[in-house]
């Protein structure tokens, strides 16, 4: 006899959903991207199908004690909604403003959570991708789409990055990576350790320091940071002269855009110079007497690594008033109550935490196929960052590391709607980049030049990600001043562009 109550648990396979367009991820880039959809192509057929329960991405995934921006919110936020909070927002300021957005321009009613994607197979005879996609309920779905938007980030957002080190198991108490934060943890009262020295440690140090009755960062190597009033003096004062929430935005993104462009010019031009100014800026915090030089003084020139704002100073606030501390060592293994290092050193720990980055996850774990064979991304080459050498039909959003991410979503999202309306226009069905006769030759390197830019997950996930030429074409410049005048400019017709 059949066993129904297994059948009625089985994933079942459904009809299949056509789309002109599926994005992939309700992110920042996800939601946005559906904004200009219907902004710019009114009556494209399009749905956005997000794994996890709600918008929002990282904002939504992470929620980790102190959880912020690392960007200013004039320029993290869109261009086409103005921002009127602090410049450093929360997760939970950021999902309202997203919320906004979605609500303000009836974006729900094309977003389904829930919905991963397992596979993407493209066929050149039908000039469509079929995806196939797991709903949280466990039913197996099919999609078909003309054009694929991958909008989903590019790394895995439930699993951090934790190097192994030797004794971990023999460790008594809880390692955690802020990824994958206990809903129910309890620090309060208790030692913690926070291994890391980017944003997220930096972050969440100061969120904790007032409940932990101590409260370490430990970190290897030193990073910049820039501390400073989490207000912004020309949008308070445009305020207090009454003009419109639209101006003040439109203003304040371009002056902070113009000051950031003219930081990164001078980080290269004069880094010793920048260097001095940042290092001033914690001085002023932490005073003359605390050793700047081993716990604040990156070894590399500044802007190598993203540098994060700090609001207000409040993590060397923390460490000026002894609720919190940072030593700069490296670890020689964990024992039953903590760490040793390799100083001699030893930390005790009731809790440590792993703020030691992320994994990169370029496709978003699908399984990509073309033509029925497997696509590895790493043997592409990439058209400015957002399309990829033999893959059709399909761009990928991958912001800036030294400006903010969205102002890079808003420029693809430009881009991605008068591709689509090119495609039309000439009775195209299917659209790929290639190199040209003269790029035949033109030596390859990694995604990014390892010398302008090498955080750590970047460098150690460089084999996954698509080769870069020596040509602007073929290169993502991360260069938000460039990119802003050459990508609406883009000749679509040019010879890098092939349709059929």
């Amino acid at each position: 006899m059949t066993d129904t109550s297994t059948l009625e648990r089985a994933p079942q396979k459904s009809s299949i959903e056509h789309f002109d367009v599926i994005i992939v991820g309700a992110g920042i880039s996800g939601v946005g991207g559906a904004y200009h959809l219907t902004q710019q192509r009114p009556g494209t057929r399009f749905v956005v199908l997000e794994a996890l329960g709600d918008f929002g991405g990282t904002w939504r995934s992470h929620t980790y004690p102190g959880i912020r921006s690392d960007s200013d919110l004039y320029t993290f936020g869109y261009r086409f909604k103005p921002w009127v909070g602090p410049p450093i927002a929360s997760a939970a300021e950021i999902l309202k403003y997203m919320g906004e957005v979605i609500e303000d321009n009836d974006l729900g009613r094309h977003i389904r959570y829930g919905h991963r994607i397992t596979t993407a197979r493209w066929s050149s005879q039908d000039k469509l991708w079929s995806l196939e996609v797991t709903r949280s309920d466990g039913a197996v779905l099919r999609f078909t789409t003309n054009f694929l938007w991958m909008c989903q980030g590019y790394y895995r957002q439930l699993q951090g990055y934790t190097p192994q080190w030797p004794g971990m198991a023999d460790y008594a108490g809880q390692i955690i990576h802020p990824q994958e934060w206990p809903e129910a943890l309890d620090y309060k009262g208790k030692k913690v350790v926070v291994i890391g020295s980017g944003a997220t440690a930096a972050t969440l140090v100061p969120a904790i320091a007032g409940d932990c009755s101590h409260v370490t960062l430990l970190q290897r190597s030193p990073t910049y940071f820039v501390p400073g009033r989490n207000e912004n003096d020309l949008a308070n004062t445009l305020r207090e002269l009454q003009i419109d929430e639209t101006w003040i935005h439109e203003i304040v993104r371009r002056k902070a855009l113009f000051d950031q462009e003219m930081f990164t010019h001078r980080a290269v031009a004069e880094p010793d110079a920048v260097k001095a100014e940042l290092l001033e800026g914690v001085k002023a915090f932490l005073g003359e007497d605390f050793d700047i030089a081993k716990h604040f003084t990156p070894h590399y020139r500044p802007w190598r690594q993203r540098i994060a704002f700090v609001p207000d100073g409040d993590l060397f606030q923390g460490i000026a008033s002894g609720k919190a501390s940072v030593v700069t060592d490296e670890i020689e293994r964990f024992t039953r109550t903590g760490l040793l290092l390799k100083s001699g050193e030893q930390l005790e720990a009731d809790i440590i935490v792993t703020a030691t980055g992320f994994n990169l996850n370029v496709l978003g774990d699908i399984d990509f196929a073309i033509d029925g064979k497997p696509l590895n991304f790493a043997d592409t080459v990439t058209y400015r960052g957002m399309m990829f050498t033999g893959v059709p039909n399909m761009a990928w959003v991958f912001g800036y590391f030294r400006a903010s991410w969205t102002l890079r979503a808003d420029l693809i999202a430009d881009f991605v709607c008068r591709l689509l309306s090119h495609m039309e226009a000439k009775g195209a069905k299917q659209v790929k980049v290639a190199l040209r006769p003269e790029d035949k030759d033109m030596p390859l390197s990694g995604w990014i030049d390892p010398e302008n830019f090498n955080p750590g997950y970047l460098m150690r996930g460089m084999h996954l990600l698509p080769k870069a030429g020596d040509k602007p074409e073929w290169r993502h410049t991360q260069d938000y001043w460039r990119e802003k005048d050459d990508l609406p400019a883009i000749d679509l017709d040019e010879a890098s562009f092939v349709y059929s």
